[in-house]
C-alpha cells in the first residue's frame, strides 16, 4: 500500500462527516443513523440526496454547494477516493455533506423507508457480463425503492451506452417511463448551466476524448418489485468520439 493511501486512511478517521461502519455490522444489522439522518447528522429536515459510487465525491460536493437547502450523502467503498470529497467538504466547511465508506448493496441498512428524496448513480461499473451486478438492475432498484420517498427521483449518468439502454429497457419492462433521457449531454454545450455540467474525474477523461456521456432521469415507486427485461442485447462496440 502506498504512503499516500496510508496517510489518507489515517486522515479519514479525523473527518466528522465521513462514516466508516464495519461491513459485517451493516450486513447483520442497521447503521446507528438509520432513520436519524435529518435530526442527528444534519440538524434539519431538508431533503436528502444520495450519490452511489461517488468516487472522489465531485458530484456530492458540487451539488451541496449549489443547493444549500438540501443534504447530500456520498457512498463509496474506496477510502482513498472518499478522502478527496471528505477533505474538500471539511476544508470548505460544508454543513450539508456526509460520506459513508461501504458497499452499495447494504443501503437498506443505512437509510429508513422514505428517508432519501433523490438518488444519483454516477459512472458505475457497467458490468457487461453480469446484469444483476449493475447498479440500475432491478435487484438494486428494488432496494432503492425502500428508502426513497414516494416517487423519488433517480439520476443515472454514464459513459456506457449499453448501461443507458439497459436502464431504459428495465423501465419499459416494468411499465415505468423516464422523465428525461439524453445520449450525449454535452453535445453543443447542452449541459451548460445545469447540474449535468458537473464532471467527475472519470467523466472528464471521456469528455476530453470526445466520447458521449449519457443521462437518464426517472421516478421510482416505493417498495416496488421490478423484474429483469427479457432478452436484452446490445452491440458492445466502443462508441465513436464526437468530431
Amino acid at each position: 500500500m502506498g504512503k499516500n493511501k496510508i496517510a489518507r486512511f489515517k486522515e479519514n478517521e479525523t473527518f466528522e462527516l465521513l462514516h466508516q461502519p464495519a461491513f459485517m455490522d451493516l450486513y447483520k444489522g442497521d447503521f446507528s443513523l438509520k432513520g436519524r439522518w435529518h435530526k442527528e447528522s444534519f440538524g434539519n429536515e431538508n431533503p436528502i440526496v444520495l450519490e452511489l459510487g461517488c468516487g472522489r465525491g465531485e458530484y456530492t460536493v458540487e451539488l451541496a454547494k449549489r443547493f444549500p437547502g438540501k443534504n447530500f450523502i456520498g457512498i463509496d467503498v474506496k477510502g482513498a477516493r472518499l478522502w478527496r470529497g471528505a477533505k474538500t467538504a471539511t476544508v470548505e466547511k460544508l454543513k450539508n455533506v456526509s460520506f459513508i465508506r461501504t458497499r452499495v448493496d447494504v443501503v437498506t441498512s443505512i437509510f429508513a423507508e422514505g428517508e432519501v428524496s433523490e438518488l444519483w448513480i454516477t459512472f458505475p461499473d457497467p458490468q457487461p457480463a453480469r446484469a444483476r451486478k449493475r447498479l440500475c438492475a432491478p435487484l438494486f432498484l428494488n432496494r432503492y425503492s425502500k428508502l426513497l420517498t414516494k416517487n423519488g427521483t433517480v439520476h443515472l449518468k454514464t459513459d456506457s451506452q449499453m448501461l443507458h439502454e439497459y436502464a431504459k429497457a428495465v423501465l419499459a419492462k416494468n411499465n415505468l417511463t423516464y422523465v428525461f433521457a439524453s445520449n450525449d449531454v454535452h453535445a453543443g454545450g447542452a449541459s451548460k448551466g445545469s447540474v449535468l455540467e458537473i464532471q467527475t474525474a472519470y467523466e472528464k477523461i471521456f469528455v476530453d476524448r470526445g466520447f458521449p456521456i449519457t443521462y437518464l432521469q426517472f421516478h421510482l415507486p416505493q417498495r416496488t418489485a421490478l423484474v429483469e427485461p427479457e432478452g436484452f442485447t446490445f452491440d458492445m462496440h466502443v462508441p465513436k468520439a464526437r468530431r
